[in-house]
């Protein structure tokens, strides 16, 4: 399999080429691309690779069977129906293509069999919904979704590079006694603090963020439920790469706490914690989603339900499913 990788220099791209050599898929030839021509090289499986600027011409040239985007959503709108129009598989880490109602929204947990043999898109979904959909999959599966209530607190990393820069800045600012520097990345200052706002929006107080407005729209997606009743509220957090999050969910049917926790035990990618609590800080690094303080509402009827959902969001809620469904289209034949 010859596999291209768009973005190799940053932070979602370098953890896809250490996903990639930690599950050994079998790779022939690695292409790296950035925006521009690059000086230096990267490392991949003891080979240094040479990074080319992306371009059509160039990946036209270099033919390769798979591209990964780990880039903007400029690039990914600009190349992918180019490259799939000639074949080739395109897996996306921007937005570009997520509400596109002909590219799936695939989670390989939850949903591979929304991969038809058609399809050559296929958009990774945002991180909190990655993680959020991990999470309250298994209770959809055993007892249905009526509604869910997400509050999310979400880890400097998923502002990229320049996510976890500002943070070391603004600690190591604190540490030392120096002014704190501008606020730029986020919309306040984050070390020692909490943001509500993740995404744009007007500022007024009466609208969603547009990163709420994401997390609704495909999880509702990657569920296969477009009338699920849904509100989210997302946070900034000074936390390095592992999102939390807190769902209140509503099931169709009445369930138990006990039913609820079985159906966690057998569900893939998922560590169920019927005690105690799991912090992101202990998830870094992993590919697993954490479920901890599964609880019945007080008073409920048995449909109303709490948990804690943690994952990295840079790993499972980026480069880890990107691969993920590279292994799945591998599994299938469709790749050699």
């Amino acid at each position: 399999m010859k596999l291209g990788l768009v973005g190799a220099t940053g932070v979602v791209g370098g953890t896809i080429l250490r996903v990639l050599e930690e599950r050994s898929l079998p790779i022939e030839t690695l292409f790296a691309y950035a925006s521009r021509d690059r000086s230096e090289t990267i490392r991949f499986q003891n080979v240094d690779v040479p990074i080319f600027a992306a371009t059509a011409e160039r990946l036209a040239a270099d033919a390769p069977d798979v591209v990964l985007f780990a880039s903007s959503d400029d690039a990914s709108a600009e190349l992918a129906e180019a490259i799939a129009a000639r074949g080739a598989y395109v897996v996306d880490n921007a937005a570009t293509f997520r509400l596109d109602p002909l590219a799936p929204l695939v989670v390989p947990e939850i949903n591979a069999h929304a991969i038809e043999a058609h399809h050559r898109i296929f958009p990774v979904a945002n991180c909190t919904a990655i993680v959020l959909c991990m999470g309250i999959a298994p209770i959809a599966r055993v007892a249905g979704l009526r509604s869910v209530r997400l509050a999310s607190y979400q880890a400097v990393s998923g502002a990229g590079r320049a996510g976890l820069e500002a943070l070391a800045a603004e600690e190591a600012a604190f540490a030392s006694g120096a002014p704190a520097p501008e606020a730029s990345t986020f919309a306040a200052p984050i070390a020692r603090n909490v943001v509500p706002q993740i995404g744009s929006w007007n500022g007024l107080g009466g609208e969603d963020t547009g990163e709420e407005r994401k997390v609704v729209a495909e999880t509702r997606k990657i569920l296969g439920l477009p009338t699920l009743r849904m509100a989210a509220t997302t946070v900034r957090v000074p936390v390095r790469t592992a999102h939390s999050e807190v769902a209140f969910v509503e099931t169709l049917r009445p369930t138990s706490r006990e039913e609820l926790a079985a159906a966690f035990a057998v569900a893939p990618g998922v560590v169920y914690h019927a005690d105690g609590i799991v912090t992101p800080r202990e998830v870094e690094g992993s590919d697993l989603v954490h479920v901890a303080r599964l609880r019945p509402e007080p008073d409920s009827d048995g449909t109303f339900f709490q948990l804690w959902i943690v994952g990295d969001q840079l790993r499972k809620g980026a480069a880890t499913n990107g691969v993920q469904i590279v292994e799945t289209l591998l599994t299938r034949g469709a790749l050699a």
